[in-house]
Formats: structure tokens, C-alpha cells, sequence
């Protein structure tokens, strides 16, 4: 039977073969020697209808790939989907290592500028010139995530000041609201330079940014800086409502995210008449969780952590929590930003075991863990002699760590 795609068709090999035994023999015969050769054969057959061959029958043959057949432009734009979906960098990484054209079109700038900040989740362990290299090309492809997670890795882990504060400045440019919560972290602590660098002004300017386009711990900041007066003229009220709108963005974003398995009975336990001490474990009775709204009966789990957070703290747990010798890293266990000199960070006013950058950073971990954990000692007072800054316990942070600037209990 004949088919169009002529898949029933004998291969060229076998037939060649039965026309060269057809041939020796009938020489042999005649008495005539063997002197048929390949092209003598080539040439008898050359008459005759071209065979088609069939693409099963043989596999030597290069046989025309549907995928070879895709315009370059609609294969990039299915990668930029696929950049900007992913989960993991694997999913990723392995398109690189397919074939040599998804290599190269997934390394187009389109594509790169496309990705996600799961993308550029890389674990500290593997870190190498290689990730490096991939940051670095996704940033000089215009992606925000890129320059602002390559720009925390240089300016605290690699200690290259001037070039992660440029690459976080790019991110700011683009509205990028990590970004602008980060450089006004390092306005606030004069981080990367001495305390006389610190801007508490420009802090305020960029954390309102922040604040503006909905960055839940800059709402928090910048809450805390009015109700303390810190670079800013002081409004308790103002800053109060700031801090009411990071609570309830922060319990939205939970409830919008349906991977948070977090259930109405689970968080919505209002007794407003109930003493906090009859009480004491309530904000922990479902589990693990960050209790953010604990002041208004509801109880949420802890934020996700940006992938340059989780970075940090991998760095400088592999170099057994310290970021050196007299620098501490910041208490909070989602953060992972670390000293750039000494006493830059202010310790609890009343333990004095625990260390912030900032307010934001404070207030999280006073709800999530260190109100629980945190008694009064002595062993520190001296060593306040030095030059130390306190942070004084509850909802206040502590952004500064040189100084007087102790803030107003809020817990």
C-alpha cells in the first residue's frame, strides 16, 4: 500500500543492496568479472524514478524538525512566559540546557527582563561566577528583581558598596518598592559609611515611596516615624493610621494568597474583652505564625521572605551567623541584613540580647517571637557605656543604632 508520506516505501540501502547482488550475478554468469562499483551503480540507477524513502525506515537520514521550523519571535515569547511563571530557577535553567537555539533565545534580553523573583531564589551554597554572571545579565536587561536582589548580594555579602547601591538605585528608579525600602534602611543607619552619613530625612522621602506603593514594612516604618518624631515632625494619629493600614494589607495579602491554607476560623478569634495575660499563648494556638494583627484578634502567618533575604541569612549562616568580627545581623529572621560597622544596628532596651535595623524590622519580631522571650538583664549596661543605642521593647523598632534614639513602647 502507498501512502503520500511514503512511509511503506523500501530504504535506499536495501535496495541497493538486492540491485548489487542482482548485478554480481548475472556477471557471473556472462563470465564477465566483477568490476561494478558504487558509482557504476549510481549511474545505472540515475535513469530510473527517484525513490522516496521513509523517515522510520532510515534513521541516518536528517529528517526536518517541526521545532527548527518556529520563528525565533514566537519561541521568545513563550520563554517570557515561562521566565516570568517560574517557580524555582530550575524550571529556568533547564530550558538553557535543552538545545543550543533555547539557549541562546533564552538568554535574549526580552526574555531576561521578563523573569521573576523566583528566578534569582539561588541558595547561598551554590552560590558561583557563574549565578553571578546570570544576575548580572538580567540586570543589564532592565529586570527590577534582578538589580535589586543583585544589588542586597553586593552591597552586604560582597561588600561592594558604591555598585549595590547603584543597581538598588536602578531598581528604585523603576518604582521597585524593596528597593526603596532597602536604601532607606541604609539612609537610616548610614550603613556602608560612619554615623555622621546618616540621612534620616532622605530615609523618611524614600520610605514614603515605599509606603506610597504599598510596601507592607515601609508602612510600618514610616508609622513608627511619626508617631516618634524620627527625621519627621511627629503625629501620633498619622502614624498610628499607617500602622492600621500595614496590618490590614498584610492580612489581604494572606487571605489573597491561596497556597497560605489559612482559614476565617483560624484567624478570626475576637475577644476583645479578654486580658492579654488570661491569655497568653492565644497568638500562637493554631501554629507557627506571625500574629501582626494579635492587637485586633487575628492571627496571620509569617510573610514570605524576598529570595536576597533568604540569601542573606544562607551567606552568613555558613559563616556561622556572624558578618564578622564585633558585626551582628539583624534579629529578625527574615531579614538577614547584617552590620556594616560596629554598633550600627540598637539592641532591645531591655534585653539587650536582640539586634534590628530598622523599626519594621523590630515590630515583627517583637510580635512574632521576642515578646514572648524577652526578660530584663544586666550583663549589657556596661557594655552601653560604649557608645550603644537601645531599642526600647515593643511595636517601636529600632532604625539607628548610635545615639540617644530610643523609641516609645508600643506593644
Amino acid at each position: 500500500m502507498r501512502t503520500r508520506r511514503g512511509l511503506c516505501y523500501p530504504p535506499r540501502r536495501r535496495l541497493d543492496v538486492c540491485t548489487e547482488k542482482k548485478t554480481s550475478l548475472n556477471n557471473h554468469h556472462t563470465g564477465k568479472h566483477h568490476t561494478t562499483t558504487t558509482a557504476a551503480l549510481a549511474g545505472g540507477l540515475g535513469s530510473r524514478k527517484r525513490q522516496r524513502l521513509s523517515p522510520e525506515a532510515s534513521p541516518g537520514e536528517n529528517n526536518n524538525d517541526l521545532f527548527d521550523a518556529l520563528p525565533d519571535d514566537l519561541v521568545i515569547s513563550i520563554l517570557c512566559k515561562l521566565s516570568s511563571t517560574a517557580g524555582c530557577p530550575s524550571d529556568f535553567i533547564n530550558v538553557l540546557i535543552t538545545c543550543k537555539r533555547l539557549y541562546g533565545l533564552a538568554l535574549h534580553p526580552l526574555v531576561l527582563a521578563k523573569a521573576s523573583q523566583k528566578v534569582f531564589a539561588v541558595k547561598a551554597n551554590n552560590w558561583s561566577d557563574n549565578a553571578h554572571r546570570f544576575l548580572k545579565l538580567c540586570a543589564d536587561a532592565g529586570n527590577v528583581e534582578a538589580c535589586y536582589t543583585l544589588g542586597m548580594i553586593r552591597f552586604y555579602c560582597l561588600q561592594n558598596r558604591g555598585s549595590g547601591a547603584s543597581l538598588m538605585a536602578k531598581a528604585a528608579i523603576s518604582s521597585h518598592a524593596p528597593a526603596l525600602y532597602s536604601l532607606a534602611v541604609i539612609q537610616f543607619n548610614g550603613s556602608g559609611g560612619s554615623k555622621n552619613d546618616k540621612d534620616l530625612r532622605a530615609g523618611v522621602a524614600l520610605c514614603a515611596r515605599a509606603a506610597f506603593l504599598g510596601h507592607i514594612d515601609a508602612l510600618r516604618e514610616l508609622g513608627h516615624c511619626l508617631q516618634d518624631g524620627y527625621g519627621v515632625r511627629q503625629n501620633v494619629a498619622e502614624g498610628r493610621r499607617f500602622l492600621v493600614q500595614a496590618n490590614a494589607r498584610e492580612l489581604a495579602a494572606v487571605l489573597s494568597n491561596p497556597n497560605s491554607g489559612l482559614s476565617t476560623r483560624t484567624w478570626l478569634t475576637w475577644n476583645p474583652h479578654a486580658p492579654a495575660a488570661a491569655t497568653p499563648n492565644h497568638r500562637h494556638a493554631s501554629g507557627p505564625g506571625c500574629p501582626l494583627l494579635s492587637d485586633f484578634g487575628c492571627n496571620v502567618p509569617a510573610p514570605e521572605a524576598h529570595p536576597a533575604s533568604r540569601f542573606m541569612t544562607g551567606w552568613f549562616a555558613v559563616k556561622g551567623g556572624s558578618a564578622g568580627p564585633g558585626f551582628r545581623l539583624c534579629s529578625h529572621v527574615g531579614c538577614g541584613r547584617p552590620e556594616t560597622r560596629k554598633h550600627e544596628f540598637r539592641r532591645c532596651s531591655v534585653c539587650g540580647a536582640v539586634n534590628y535595623c530598622s523599626r519594621a524590622c523590630q515590630a515583627l519580631d517583637w510580635k512574632l517571637r521576642h515578646k514572648e522571650e524577652c526578660a530584663p538583664v544586666e550583663r549589657w549596661l556596661e557594655e552601653d557605656r560604649d557608645g550603644e543605642g537601645g531599642v526600647a521593647a515593643g511595636g517601636g523598632g529600632g532604625g539607628g543604632g548610635e545615639g540617644n534614639d530610643i523609641m516609645a513602647v508600643d506593644s
